[in-house]
Formats: structure tokens, sequence, C-alpha cells
């Protein structure tokens, strides 16, 4: 594993970070990896990396990713000039995999961990702030925002199967933020008894332990298609109006 940079007498701080980056670009119309693509004059995941890089209790960043990406996410790292570590990870075949191995690498004294995806590029330093200090405490956590589209549940012929009361859902997002210890064991048991997940939170609810949750602003919006390069770029020119 490549080490980007040092910066040894940065203050200590309270959590360490891992960006999923291994992003694909197919629903986005793109070749490769999406967090590459440009929204607002830069690459997406230097917009992921500056709100990391403002919030100040995060100690140490990790960006996983696929081998041919690491030059690219080399030249973002570079250029944001960063005040404290970040680290090049080579993730796996699966999201899952690629957080158990950015867990691996994590630094021996880390104790909390915060686990974003690099799609999600407009992330406030403020959310990063509050779910650190909720995993700092000793909960894990999850940035999430109320459904407010009445949802359907639709068989596999199209049909409408149930109507689920709204009031009791949200949409996952990232940040998600836990134990380091805890989250460890979890991947550890999901590799044995071969649980696949979309989200680390899956892996406590199957295991029993509690995942409270963090109310996200409505910017906190995963770039998934080319629709969502258009209102990142609304969002960041707003921003930089404001």
């Amino acid at each position: 594993m490549e080490q980007f940079l040092i910066c040894p007498s940065f203050r200590e701080l309270l959590v360490h970070l891992l960006i999923a980056a291994a992003g694909s670009g197919r629903r986005m119309g793109a070749e490769g990896n999406k967090l590459l693509l440009a929204v607002a004059g830069r690459p997406v995941l230097a917009w992921t990396l500056d709100a990391a890089l403002a919030c100040p209790v995060i100690r140490w960043i990790g960006v996983v990713g696929q081998p041919v990406d690491e030059e690219a996410v080399a030249a973002i790292v570079a250029a944001a000039g960063p005040r404290l570590p970040v680290q090049w990870i080579v993730g796996g075949d699966t999201r899952q995999e690629s957080v158990s191995r950015g867990l691996a690498a994590l630094p021996a004294e880390a104790e909390g961990v915060l686990i974003h995806d690099g799609a999600r590029c407009l992330v406030e330093p403020e959310l990063l702030s509050r779910c650190a200090e909720a995993v700092a405490a000793g909960a894990a956590v999850i940035a999430a925002t109320p459904v407010t589209d009445t949802i359907k549940q639709v068989d596999d012929a199209g049909t409408i199967q149930a109507t689920p009361d709204r009031s009791d859902l949200w949409a996952a997002q990232t940040p998600q933020g836990f134990p380091v210890d805890d989250l460890r064991q979890a991947h550890a048991i999901a590799a044995t008894e071969g649980w696949s997940v979309t989200d680390d939170a899956a892996l406590f609810e199957k295991l029993g332990k509690p995942v409270k949750v963090l109310q996200a602003p409505p910017s906190n919006i995963k770039l998934t298609t080319p629709f969502d390069l258009t209102i990142a770029e609304a969002v960041l020119a707003q921003r930089a109006a404001g």
C-alpha cells in the first residue's frame, strides 16, 4: 500500500475515514470510474476529499479503489495538499470486500471509523463531524434522510404488493460510522456466513447491534446518473456564490 502523504505533526483527532472510491460509471454513461468525472471543473473525488479535509475531527483518510485508478487518485490527493495522512488502499471485487480491506489497512491506534461513498461529493464537513462525534462516544451511526415519496413494494411482474408507512422509512446514506473492533468483527462473521450486504449498517442489523440515524441535509446525494451531475453543479455554484 502506497502512502501519499505523511503529516505526523498534526494534532490528535477523533476518528479515521475510509472513502469508497471504486465507483462504476455504468449508470452515469461513463467508461471509467465516475469519481474521476468533472463536476464544476474538478473531479468528483476532489470535492469529496475537500469536505473530508475540512472536517477538524478526522485524523487519517484511506482512499479505497481499484489499481487502474491509483495514478489518477494520487494526482487528486496531491492537488488537495492534505494536512493529514491520506493513504491509497487497493479494494476488492465488491464494496463489502473493499471496506474489509480498508479496515485491515487502518492504523493500529484507530478506534472509530467513518465510511463514506466518494460519489457523495456534496457532503458537508459538519455532517462528517456529527457522525464522528457519535462514533467517538461509542455509537454506530449512519447519515440518512426521511423518505418523502410514497413507497410501493412491487413483485417481479410489476404489480404492487404493499405500501409501507413512509413515516418509518429513511433513505440510508453515508457517512456511516462504527467502533473499529465491532465493525471488523461484523465483517469477519459476514465472510464466514457468506452474507452479502450493500452497506455496513446492514451487518450490524443482522447481528442485532443498534445503529442510530443522524439526519443529513437534502444535498447529500450520491452521484449516480448524469442528472445528478447537473444537481451537483447547481449546489456547488450556490455554495460558491454564498
